[in-house]
Parts: C-alpha cells; structure tokens; sequence
C-alpha cells in the first residue's frame, strides 16, 4: 500500500473533520448570540399574549350550542 497515498487520506479525512467542526461551532455560537439578542429587545411573548374576550367566548359557546340543535 502507498504510504503517500494512505496519508494524503488521512490529512483530508482531519481537514474536512475540522472545518465542519469549526463551522458547527461558529453556528451554536450565532444561534446564542441571536438568542440572546432576542430575548434582550424582544417582550416575553407571554406576557403579551391575551385571551379571547368574554363576548368572544359567549359568542362561540352560541354558535356552537346552535349547530349541535340544528345537528339533532
């Protein structure tokens, strides 16, 4: 077997390894900044988020207690 060849492998299997692990690495750190800047100058979408509004309710409740009448 080519030691030239075997090694020539070897050199591209450990440069290919290191740039996808390089660039897996440059992306968790992106997706933390990016988190980070979310939470940051975003409101927590809980805090924002409101219900429906008692008419609303009633409004659905009706609508649904009429086609389950007119179902029968």
């Amino acid at each position: 077997m080519d030691n030239g060849l075997f090694l020539g492998g070897i050199r591209l299997m450990l440069v290919g390894m290191g740039t996808v692990f390089f660039f897996l690495t440059l992306l968790v750190i992106a997706t933390n900044a990016m988190s980070r800047l979310v939470a940051r100058y975003l409101p927590d979408p809980g805090a924002t988020v409101a219900g429906p509004a008692a008419e609303e309710v009633a409004a659905i409740a009706a609508a649904v207690t009429r086609y389950r009448q007119e179902r029968r």
